[in-house]
């Protein structure tokens, strides 16, 4: 016998050996295929734990909640929870929720004990609790209202109004730097908190919803009237048009517009203190916004001794229809004509949303109030309020 007899494979043999290892390989993968599948599948459904968690610290029918003035809707049941983050001995946050019967919760109030925005933004319950009761009492009972998907669920617990959102849509999600790398975690999280995510149309409706905010003010406004179902892509009414429509929104509304778009709106904010010099703080503010080439601002107020502002970098994003819709130095609400503003409570201002004829006869300008200028400090509390919402 040779050596290479010896120690070489016949071709026979060495077909015989490839078909018994090709097999096992291709088990190999399939099984190493189906391991990864099921990893990532576990990880999907098992993320990792959000940075938080919301504590229950009371729970109870509204009257239970004397100081929270929800005396008006004694059905809800309402929760208080403090948020709490890992490594923090306080809370970050207070949460207030209400809900009607077994339906998931909705929150109604957020205070924010952080240096950083996160999760959601400020409101003031009190505001709230007066936009729903102003609501009830004008707007017709079929009337549809526009709002933020957070505002409409409000609107539409309060008020008992139709609503074009109605479920948890969770956009944008707030995240300070630091949670960054946790933002499924947290989606997870928010998502079995608050319940079952939105559907599909909601949250393709929610994209046209913003999509009208960021254009310009007529091809916004006529978005609106489609969103509303004041009329249809055609221009035409459909049989089952609400008698009338409104669009809510919220001075926190600017910054989750420029999470949602950050390339077509540029905003930013700042903490002020308030210690009783308010010409004092105005001159600190603008000097800031000029040293950072901001085009326009406009405050929210925290507390009586906390203002937020809102700096627009550029002129694109103060042109937009949702920065024509609040009080910034170069414009003015009541000189909108594309919508009517009708009501202003704390940071809520309310518009109706006219139907196309009504549009097309509405007047080019409305004269601006005596006294309204660059010079004044514009704030989302104290802007001029029409003295009766039209019915």
């Amino acid at each position: 016998m040779t050596a290479s007899s010896a120690t070489t494979p016949s071709p026979a043999a060495r077909g015989g050996l490839g078909t018994k290892l090709l097999p096992s390989l291709g088990i190999l993968l399939v099984t190493g295929g189906l391991l990864l599948l099921i990893w990532f599948a576990w990880l999907w459904f098992n993320p990792a734990p959000a940075p938080y968690r919301y504590t229950l610290v009371k729970e109870g029918a509204a009257t239970q909640f004397g100081p929270l003035g929800l005396d008006a809707w004694p059905d809800l049941t309402v929760a208080q929870y403090e948020i709490h983050a890992d490594g923090v001995n306080d809370p970050i946050a207070l949460a207030t929720t209400a809900r009607r019967g077994a339906t998931p919760p909705i929150l109604i109030s957020w205070e924010n004990r952080s240096s950083e925005l996160l999760i959601s933004l400020d409101s003031k319950l009190n505001e709230l609790t007066a936009l729903a009761a102003a609501i009830d009492k004008y707007a017709a009972k079929d009337a549809r209202i526009l709002a933020w998907w957070d505002t409409s669920r409000q609107i539409k617990l309060l008020a008992g109004r139709d609503t074009l959102f109605t479920q948890h849509l969770g956009e944008p999600l707030i995240l300070p730097l630091p949670w960054q790398a946790y933002s499924d975690s947290v989606r997870h999280y928010e998502d079995q908190f608050w319940g079952a995510p939105a559907s599909a149309d909601e949250r393709r409706n929610f994209q046209h919803f913003v999509d009208a905010l960021i254009a310009e003010p007529v091809k916004g406004a006529a978005l609106l009237r489609q969103l509303a179902g004041l009329q249809d892509s055609a221009g035409k009414t459909p049989d089952k048009a609400p008698s009338e429509a409104y669009i809510v929104i919220h001075v926190t509304d600017l910054y989750k517009l420029g999470l949602m778009r950050p390339e077509q709106f540029d905003i930013t904010y700042k903490h002020f203190p308030m210690e009783g010099n308010m010409h004092g703080m105005i001159g600190y503010l603008k000097k800031w916004m000029q040293e950072n080439n901001f085009a326009t601002y406009t405050l929210q107020s925290l507390s009586d001794s906390m203002v937020r502002g809102y700096f627009l970098r550029d002129e694109k994003s103060s042109h937009s229809l949702l920065a024509q819709m609040l009080p910034f130095t170069n414009s003015m609400p009541l000189d909108l004509t594309v919508l009517q503003l009708i009501y202003q409570q704390g940071g809520y201002w309310v518009y109706k949303i006219p139907s196309a004829a009504d549009a097309a006869a509405a007047p080019s300008a409305v004269p601006a109030p005596t006294g309204a200028g660059a010079d004044d400090a514009p704030r989302s509390d104290d802007a001029p309020t029409p003295a009766t919402p039209a019915s």
